[in-house]
């Protein structure tokens, strides 16, 4: 008998600083597995099915954004694309850039993905957006399976987010106050300047206001200083004047960067390699700014390739849907099942105890920025890959550097999440039991995730074993 395809309709909605845009897919879901095995359900094909103009994305002020005219988009974009909402079965609303620190920014994208169909939330910090945009580009792909470092660049109307990775390792990011919407005019005049530009400006001395003509000659100052503190965040080698446009941390990678990839809507200034016919009219430094990047020694630095895409690296389609089944080796609180829309961290090992146990804190700390916030309820799960083969002991250590950790989350009493590769969750759950955790502990295995996955734990089965849903974000390349 033939294998039976089945399709789900996804969605992916990405609401930025400067753009908004949307895009549905059909993805062809197969059972891979043989008659007498365990159903493993893959996602084989995917077809990009409709994708909407690049829309402004509409303000009612400086700090809100106006709800109603997305809606109103998202529902235009629908109609043309003949969907309804029950019609979405999967999918993402993603908020990046300044747009995420708007009043109502959190607010508005729980409300989109309730009226908007089953989707997969994330409101993405500027940790997790260079994450996003490193998988868009390409740039994730490519780092596999090579030494070069390679550092996705993804700068969009208020950031340039960055994500670096070696062989399909995050490295380490960062997020600067640099983009294209970072200066507007209005009629030939500057209309804005935004906080973090008035600041560079007042330190370094330079007279710019709202009014001035945009060809005025101190515009071409702060085009250099963005690219200044850029060029010198990719060599690791900021000084204490770029600290205005520094957005959070500090880079955090130790490697020397080898290769650079732009994407963004500023990278769609110096590609073009966006072919939908109705754009976003732009009054601002963006294509000054794009065209400064594609003349500056960054390009005798590093070696620098172009991105698959540009303006919509950051989500192109909705949630890429992978259901496994995990091994008979686990340990699980079933109270606390199903648990849905769980962000992963990935911890790799290298096959290396001692380096293991003593690099999880750093992992825990990029955790805690990208998803664990003082003000939203968010846990994560932690991914354990490449765990040389261990003695009790080195599991005992393992525990108690985990319960130390967790302790220190925002929320400590959220459930323990561990996704482990190998068959080792039973054992590294019981261990943590026994050691005092006053957290429930979810331990699953046999899950490949890798960081910016999300997941969803089923109840147990009879078997106990548990279904798990890995997600992980589409996105649709120029070349298909």
């Amino acid at each position: 008998m033939s294998k039976q395809r089945e399709s789900i309709i996804s969605a992916g909605i990405d609401i930025g600083t400067s753009t908004t845009k949307l895009i549905i897919s059909r993805l062809s879901l197969l059972n891979v597995a043989g008659i007498s095995h365990v159903p493993r359900i893959e996602i084989v094909d995917k077809e990009i099915l409709y994708q909407s103009p690049v829309y402004r994305t509409p303000l009612l002020d400086e700090t809100t954004i106006n709800t109603s005219e997305v809606e109103q988009i998202i529902q235009h974009e629908y109609d043309r694309a003949n969907i309804l909402p029950h019609m979405i079965e999967t999918g993402a609303v993603i908020i990046t850039g300044e747009a995420a620190t708007k009043n109502n920014a959190s607010e508005m994208v729980h409300y989109l993905s309730k009226e908007a169909g089953e989707f997969l939330v994330a409101t993405a910090g500027p940790d997790l957006e260079g994450i996003i945009a490193a998988k868009g580009s390409g740039v994730f792909a490519k780092s596999k399976g090579n030494r070069l470092v390679r550092a996705n660049v993804d700068i969009g109307g208020g950031t340039a987010n960055i994500a670096v990775y070696k062989n399909e390792i995050l490295l380490g990011t960062c997020t600067l106050h640099v983009g294209g919407r970072l200066i507007e005019f209005d009629h030939h005049v500057i209309k804005s300047i935004s906080p973090p530009v008035r600041s560079m400006l007042k330190q370094e001395g330079i007279r710019l206001q709202i009014g001035d003509s945009h060809n005025h000659p101190h515009i071409d100052k702060v085009l250099n200083m963005l690219l200044g503190t850029l060029s010198r965040t990719l060599t690791n080698e900021l000084q204490e004047k770029d600290r205005p446009l520094i957005l959070g941390h500090k880079p955090d990678w130790r490697l020397p960067i080898d290769v650079v990839t732009f994407s963004g809507g500023v990278s769609e200034c110096m590609y073009q390699l966006e072919t939908i016919e109705s754009k976003a009219s732009y009054n601002d430094i963006g294509i000054l700014l794009a065209a400064k990047i594609q003349q500056s020694s960054i390009y005798e630095k590093f070696i620098v390739e172009a991105p698959m895409e540009t303006v919509r690296a950051t989500v192109l389609g909705a949630g890429t849907q992978t259901t496994e089944i995990s091994g008979a080796t686990i340990e699980i609180d079933p109270s606390k099942l199903p648990l849905k829309n769980i962000p992963i961290i990935k911890h790799d090992f290298h096959e290396q105890i001692e380096n293991g146990i003593s690099t999880l804190e750093k992992t825990f700390q990029q955790a805690r920025r990208i998803y664990d916030t003082a003000y939203v309820e968010n846990n994560f799960a932690l991914s354990l890959t490449n765990i040389p083969l261990v003695k009790f002991n080195d599991i005992q250590r393992i525990a108690n550097e985990i319960k130390r950790l967790m302790n220190e989350r925002n929320h400590p009493d959220l459930p323990i999440i561990l996704v482990v590769e190998s068959d080792l969750a039973k054992v590294l759950g019981q261990s943590l039991i026994a050691i005092g955790v006053q957290q429930p502990v979810i331990s699953i295995d046999q899950i490949h995730v890798d960081t910016g996955d999300y997941i969803d734990i089923g109840k147990a089965l009879k078997t106990d074993v548990v279904p798990v849903i890995v997600k992980t974000l589409t996105f649709h390349s120029s070349e298909q």
